[in-house]
C-alpha cells in the first residue's frame, strides 16, 4: 500500500476515534480525507484534531452557514524521482 495511502488511512482512523465521521477519496496526486466537526467538539478534542492533522501535507477547516464545518487534509503521492517525470522534453 502506497505511503500516502497508510498516512491518510491513520489520520481517518485517529479522527473516527475522536468521534469524527470521516471520508477518504483517492486522487491522482493526493489523498484527501473529510470530516464533518461538530459545534460541540470540546476544547481538547480540537488539540487532538490539530495533532492528527499536523501529519498531513496540507489541512484546513471548511465552514459555512448552511452545510456546517468540514475538516480536510491533504496527503500527497509521492512523485517519482526516476524516468520521465516532467514529460518529453522536460529538462533538468
Amino acid at each position: 500500500m502506497p505511503a500516502s495511502r497508510v498516512t491518510a488511512a491513520a489520520i481517518a482512523a485517529r479522527l473516527s476515534a475522536i468521534g469524527l465521521p470521516t471520508r477518504v477519496e483517492e486522487h491522482t496526486r493526493f489523498t484527501t480525507v473529510e470530516a464533518e466537526v461538530p459545534e460541540t467538539l470540546s476544547a481538547e478534542s480540537w488539540q487532538e484534531v490539530l495533532d492528527v492533522v499536523a501529519e498531513a501535507d496540507r489541512f484546513g477547516l471548511l465552514a459555512t452557514s448552511l452545510n456546517g464545518r468540514t475538516l480536510w487534509a491533504v496527503v500527497r503521492k509521492t512523485v517519482p524521482t526516476t524516468g520521465d517525470v516532467g514529460g518529453p522534453g522536460y529538462q533538468r
